[in-house]
């Protein structure tokens, strides 16, 4: 059967790929399914199939009922099983089972470096979450969503949560947060697009300080190594650096460090060199259909050492790559998330600019916040699946 199945795949590949797409991956959160627990395909009641993951997810925490996310049909966690078809079809194929050489040179992307370990949250957990964060001091994940508070907190493992920022009109209220980061010494950066303020909370939801009079649109927001905040300004095109003493909630000073940028959203900064990474959007803002994105990238002196653009990335990659996240590896290369992908991509260092490596090419719906851990793990924030995935270099991929 294994012989017959590699052939299989080697004179029809199109239908591996609508297996792999059509039949084993949860429609939910867009995993492949699989044998271990998390990802083990269940039979709802009504006849859908969704992973044990993302029931878990949509079920309530005290009556464990919940709705068909495709037909509402009501039932409860407890009246779901194994999906025996689904098992016995990934017991067929194979564990690897993936396209065949012949069709891989027709795909946008080469095999990606990363797998896809882990995911959590999930809808009913994250309600379209817009920016991700890691604490430097804990290494817990920090989430900003559209939730009834805003801010959710999991442990590194993706469990425990708990959350604050009500949505609210009150100055301290978080109304519509677009990004967050952590500072050295654990206070939760907010920017809130609601009143084009940037708030500081505590670890457990302590409004600190709300800086609101400075900025346009305020938008990407990350943490230096010396404890000092990087803002970018959308609408006023601008990168600014903020110096506060977050315990006591004073802000000591503001300074611009660039003007002229072109609608600047994602902004990180690498700890390996300084170097900092802005993501602009060259269009007008607000101009509807526009996909067109470049990435600045200065030193710590805020020169210029690297750019690349949609359009020069065009000249040199099959599939367009329109960046919706920008952050640092280790060794200071420039990742970005793709959403026509969707994927990860290396860009390699500035200097270098560009030198592509697709990193992630599957699992993904709609990447918007990228973070390294420190174990260097990668978390994507998908807004399309409601949910943080974790991807690391397994054994045998090459990376």
């Amino acid at each position: 059967m294994g012989e017959e199945a590699a052939a299989a795949a080697g004179v029809r590949p199109e239908l591996v790929r609508e297996a792999e797409v059509s039949l084993l991956e949860c429609k939910v959160c867009f995993e492949r399914f699989g044998h271990w627990q998390q990802r083990r395909p269940r039979n709802l009641p009504c006849g859908h199939v969704v992973c044990l993951a993302c029931v878990a997810a949509l079920a309530h925490p005290r009556t464990l009922g919940l709705e068909c996310p495709f037909c509402r049909r009501a039932c409860r966690a407890c009246d779901t099983s194994d999906c025996l078809p689904v098992l016995h079809l990934l017991e067929l194929l194979g564990s690897n089972l993936h396209l065949s050489p012949s069709a891989l040179s027709t795909a946008p992307f080469a095999p990606g470096a990363l797998t896809c370990c882990h995911a959590f949250g999930g809808w009913g957990t994250l309600v379209n979450p817009t920016g991700l964060a890691l604490c430097p001091k804990t290494g817990r994940v920090v989430v900003v969503h559209d939730g009834k508070r805003r801010v959710k907190i999991f442990d590194s493992g993706g469990g425990g949560a708990h959350q604050f920022g009500e949505k609210g009109d009150a100055a301290h209220d978080v109304k519509y947060p677009l990004d967050v980061t952590v500072t050295n010494d654990g206070h939760v950066v907010v920017t809130d697009a609601g009143d084009c303020s940037l708030k500081v909370f505590d670890f457990f939801g302590k409004v600190k300080l709300v800086v609101g009079k400075q900025f346009s649109l305020p938008w990407g927001v990350e943490i230096t190594p010396h404890n000092e905040v990087l803002v970018t300004d959308t609408e006023a095109g601008t990168l600014h650096l903020l110096e506060a003493d977050f315990p006591e909630g004073v802000l000591r000073r503001i300074e611009k460090l660039q003007g002229h940028l072109c609608n600047p959203r994602g902004v990180a900064v690498s700890w390996l060199t300084g170097a900092i990474a802005v993501l602009e959007h060259p269009c007008a803002f607000g101009t509807a259909g526009c996909n067109n994105t470049r990435v600045k990238v200065f030193n710590s002196t805020m020169q210029l050492i690297g750019q690349v653009d949609s359009f020069g990335l065009n000249l040199l990659f099959p599939s367009k790559v329109t960046a919706s996240a920008v952050t640092f590896d280790r060794q200071g290369n420039v990742i970005v998330a793709d959403t026509s992908g969707p994927a990860i991509v290396c860009l390699g260092k500035p200097e270098e600019f560009p030198s592509l490596k697709p990193m992630v090419t599957h699992g993904l719906s709609r990447p918007v916040a990228l973070a390294f851990t420190k174990e260097n793990s990668l978390l994507v924030l998908d807004t399309a699946s409601h949910s943080i995935k974790v991807f690391k270099v397994m054994e045998g991929n090459g990376g």
